[in-house]
């Protein structure tokens, strides 16, 4: 396992940027798995809050940024970050309604199951600090391949 990184660290290798980079810290890493944690679910201003609090559906966002930054530290020598999109996710458990109303850290943990140039499937987790199990599923990233401008549909 390599060494832990701050938000400055993460932020300077996800594209998601002030309050929408929602972790805080890698506390381990390898070339399989990632363990982050997170408080900015108990932040008021957390960009995915609505007025009920922050879905226990957010947690698909935190381990995408979790794989996200997985990706970065896991490229090869001077090659940057391969730009990816979230293609689907399967197999979601929500054991909480809420992630707003949890204490402590958030445990977020991504393992790489398989993967290619051009997609890479986890397993995801995402747990309290006291280690109750609050989300879980797969999710599969798409590498490489940027929307063209003329992919992207117009308002008439």
């Amino acid at each position: 396992m390599s060494a832990m990184l701050d938000r400055a660290d993460i932020a300077a290798r996800v594209p998601h940027a002030g309050s929408m980079c929602l972790l805080d810290r890698v506390l381990a890493w390898s070339s399989e798995d990632i363990h982050c944690t997170a408080r900015s679910h108990a932040d008021a201003g957390n960009p995915l809050r609505s007025a009920s609090g922050l879905p226990s559906a957010s947690a698909i966002e935190y381990a995408a940024q979790a794989m996200a930054v997985h990706g970065a530290l896991v490229a090869q020598g001077d090659e940057p970050p391969r730009p990816g999109f979230l293609a689907s996710v399967r197999s979601v458990e929500l054991h909480v309604p809420r992630l707003d109303d949890i204490d402590g850290e958030l445990q977020v943990h991504a393992r790489r199951l398989a993967g290619d140039a051009r997609q890479v499937m986890y397993e995801f987790e995402l747990r309290a600090q006291d280690e109750r199990l609050l989300a879980r599923g797969r999710a599969v990233v798409v590498l490489n391949t940027p929307l063209a401008p003329d992919a992207v549909p117009s308002n008439p």
